[in-house]
Formats: C-alpha cells, sequence, structure tokens
C-alpha cells in the first residue's frame, strides 16, 4: 500500500462551453512568457533595448514548435504513421509531443533571422535568452503530468507518480518532475555563471545546452516509453551525449578565441543614440556662433563710436588753428 505519492488529474482538459482549455497547452504558452521575461531582463543587462526579446521571438518561437513537433515525428513516425494509423494525429501538438532537440535547432533559425532584420548578433541574444529557455522547459515539463505520460520505473518512493491512465495504473519515477527541477537548477546556474564570469559569445548558452544534456541522460534512463534504441540505449541519450560534447567544445574553444564579452549587443541603438547626441549638440553650437558673431558686431560698433569723437576734436584743433592764423593776419 502507497501512503504518499503525488497525484495526476483525472484529465488534462477543461472544457469552458464548446471551448477546450488543455493543461499541456497552458503549461507551454505559460513558458514562453515566463521564458520572454527572463530573456528581456537578461537582455537588458547587457545594454540591449527592452522590445529586442520578444521582436526576435515572434520569429523563434514559431519556429521552434515546428521543429519540436517535426523531431518528435520524426523520431516516433509508427506512432502516426502506418496500418490503423492516422497521419492526421501528427498535427495534434495538444496531445502532447514536442522533442526540445529540434526546437532549439529550428528555433535557431527563426532566431538568426530576427537577429539579422533586428541587427543584433545572434550569440549575443542566445547567451541572454538561455536562462528563459530553460525555465520555460521547466515549466513546460509540467504538461506531461496533465497528459500522464513520459513517467519513469516503477517505484514506491514517497513522491512516487500515481497513473491511472488505461495503459499502466502504479506509481512510477515522476521524471517530468526530475526534469522541471533540473531545468530550474541549470537556469539559476546560467545566470549565476554569466553574471560572476561574464560570459559571452554564445558561452552562456552552451553552458545551459551542456547542463541540461547530463541532466537529460539520467531522467531519460528512467522513462519506460517506447523510444528507438541503439546498442542499448535510447536515441534521446544519445543525442543528449552528442550535443552536450559540441557545447563543451564549443564553450573551451570559444573562449580562447573570442574572450571576455560583446561590449555592444544592438549597433544600431548606439548608432541611433549618437545621432540623438550630435542632434543635441548641433543647437548649442548655432548658439555659440551667435553668441560670438553678437560679440564681434558688438566689438565693431564700440570701435566706431571712440573713433568718431576723435575726429569731431581733430575738427576742432583744426579750426581753431585757422582762426588764430586769421586773426593774426588782421592784426598784421
Amino acid at each position: 500500500m502507497d501512503l504518499a505519492y503525488i497525484p495526476s488529474p483525472s484529465t488534462g482538459v477543461i472544457h469552458l462551453g464548446p471551448v477546450p482549455l488543455r493543461g499541456y497547452a497552458f503549461c507551454i504558452i505559460i513558458g514562453v512568457f515566463v521564458g520572454i521575461w527572463i530573456g528581456s531582463k537578461q537582455w537588458r543587462a547587457r545594454g540591449g533595448q527592452p522590445g529586442t526579446v520578444a521582436d526576435i521571438a515572434i520569429w523563434a518561437v514559431p519556429f521552434g514548435l515546428v521543429g519540436g513537433r517535426l523531431y518528435h515525428v520524426i523520431t516516433t513516425y509508427e506512432l502516426y504513421f502506418g496500418e490503423g494509423k492516422n497521419w492526421i494525429d501528427a498535427f495534434k501538438v495538444w496531445e502532447g509531443g514536442l522533442g526540445i532537440w529540434g526546437a532549439i535547432a529550428l528555433g535557431a533559425v527563426g532566431a538568426w533571422i530576427g537577429c539579422r532584420r533586428r541587427g543584433v548578433p545572434l550569440p549575443a541574444y542566445a547567451d541572454a535568452l538561455a536562462p528563459g529557455i530553460v525555465i520555460a522547459q521547466a515549466i513546460g515539463r509540467w504538461g506531461n503530468w496533465f497528459n500522464q505520460e513520459l513517467y519513469g520505473k516503477p517505484t514506491d518512493v514517497p513522491w512516487a507518480l500515481k497513473i491511472d491512465n488505461g495503459l499502466d495504473n502504479g506509481t512510477f519515477h515522476p521524471t517530468f518532475l526530475y526534469e522541471s527541477l533540473w531545468c530550474v537548477g541549470v537556469g539559476l546556474l546560467v545566470i549565476w555563471a554569466d553574471k560572476k564570469f561574464k560570459l559571452g559569445h554564445g558561452r552562456a548558452f552552451a553552458l545551459y545546452v551542456a547542463a541540461y544534456c547530463a541532466g537529460r541522460v539520467w531522467t531519460e534512463y528512467l522513462r519506460i516509453d517506447e523510444a528507438h534504441h541503439i546498442m542499448g540505449l535510447r536515441l534521446n541519450v544519445w543525442t543528449a551525449i552528442f550535443v552536450f560534447i559540441l557545447a563543451v567544445v564549443y564553450f573551451v574553444v570559444s573562449a580562447k578565441v573570442r574572450p571576455g564579452r560583446e561590449e555592444i549587443v544592438e549597433p544600431q541603438e548606439t548608432a541611433a543614440a549618437a545621432e540623438s547626441d550630435s542632434d543635441d549638440e548641433g543647437p548649442k553650437d548655432e548658439k555659440k556662433a551667435d553668441l560670438k558673431k553678437k560679440d564681434a558686431d558688438d566689438s565693431e560698433s564700440g570701435t566706431d563710436s571712440e573713433s568718431a569723437p576723435e575726429s569731431e576734436s581733430a575738427s576742432d584743433s583744426e579750426s581753431e588753428k585757422s582762426g588764430g592764423t586769421a586773426v593774426k593776419t588782421e592784426k598784421g
């Protein structure tokens, strides 16, 4: 008899009249908004504009959702294609099934497009967004709880997950919870390391990828859902190992080739600020020129007024001399 366990929801859907509200979709949506909010704070701390992260996310999020779904469908094609299967189900994202590997890969393509349009370096954007992405994953994992899916091996630990979905009945390892907590830890690690070591040029993102993959290996090992195996290991375990190695190599090489952090993350903003400063200085320069001209005019006026009395005195003196000479002439 299990004295303690985590209950599963009886349903993952709440109907508001004719509109179905699905717990899985809510977790994904909330995760996206929280991720963008955290990413915006990180971006502003690096000197970027407040709205940049959201503007680029308009490209990255749709690409990420499509990539995540494509990865899931491709790696579990037997669920959607073949005898007795309906390929239309491949489009039912709300029923679960988003592969993080595809979401990050294709989401990066969307982010690259957005960064190009905005004039922002992709590595700097990825660094700022890394903590937000992994926290979004932590929230999104709770969608698996609503759908009663992706749980681990049977167990009787106090935090076991109670499953009754028509396929399995009992208590199992809550791998969704393990991964969610791991993602929160990774997010805090990236924020701390980025602040302490001033990570730049994509290294904060590489740290997130490597740390996440390390946790994904052991949570994936606990799972019992159907998956393709290669040499006795689940496909996602091999994927996590491969991506982990790539992230570590990038982190080490990048630190040697391009140490430090980008000084300017939004060149367009800097140029606009410089242009604004020059516009502000323009009227000041004109004002100074006007003042100089006015002083010059005043100086010239002063000179004219001083020379006028002198001319008058000279004329009077000459008149007096002429008068004196005339008197003398008369006397003589």
